[in-house]
């Protein structure tokens, strides 16, 4: 393998280990469903134990990722990084709300959390087509008229399952990516640092 390409696959590295989704997207499934009370999941007891599990994967998987392929740290501008992450939390927290308060009959968390996934991925690493097909189909999902006000239906809580199902699929095959790109190293290939 190429230098250049060493550099390309540990500059991507911090934002394809995709298993850390999964317990993210579990979290937003369990939110929703246990909102709904549906099925066991009206047994608040299911949700909190589930969310436990769901909590405790994240360093078990991000331990996973280090233990497999090491520690990346991109280099970047700290004021550009914070910033843009505030940016992120206003819009996925913010877009929400504010489509709630203007009673539009749009789902603000499909909306608002595509859009900023999308724009993150664009940004940092390059949109793919799997981010593509999975967050454009949630961002259109959202926008159709159909879901009503959120005050009286479950919308909101049906887009926290959409937004699961959706961060869990797109986890899964970042991680399918980021294990081919690792697979194609030889052995006593190095790669020396990464700028992101």
């Amino acid at each position: 393998m190429e230098r250049m390409e060493h550099e390309a696959t540990a500059v991507h590295y911090p934002y394809l280990r995709g298993l850390l989704a999964v317990p993210l997207g579990v979290l937003f499934i369990l939110s929703g469903l246990g909102n709904m009370a549906w099925g066991p999941f009206a047994h608040s007891w299911v949700v909190i134990v589930a969310g436990v599990l769901a909590v405790a994967a994240y360093p078990v998987t991000a331990l996973y990722y280090v233990k497999t392929y090491g520690r990346v740290v991109p280099k970047r501008n700290t004021s550009t990084f914070i910033g843009a992450n505030v940016l992120c939390v206003v819009v996925a927290v913010g877009g929400p709300i504010l489509i709630d308060v203007l009673n539009l009959p749009i789902n603000g968390f499909a909306v608002s959390w595509a859009a900023t996934v999308l724009v993150a991925y664009a940004v940092t690493i390059g949109l793919r087509t799997s981010h593509s097909l999975i967050w454009g189909t949630v961002l259109l999902l959202g926008l159709i008229p159909v879901w009503g006000d959120p005050a009286t239906t479950d919308s909101s809580n049906i887009g926290l399952v959409i937004l699961g199902v959706a961060a869990i699929a797109t986890g899964i095959l970042d991680h399918r990516v980021l294990v081919r790109m690792f697979d194609s190293f030889e052995p006593g290939d190095e790669v020396s640092h990464a700028a992101a």
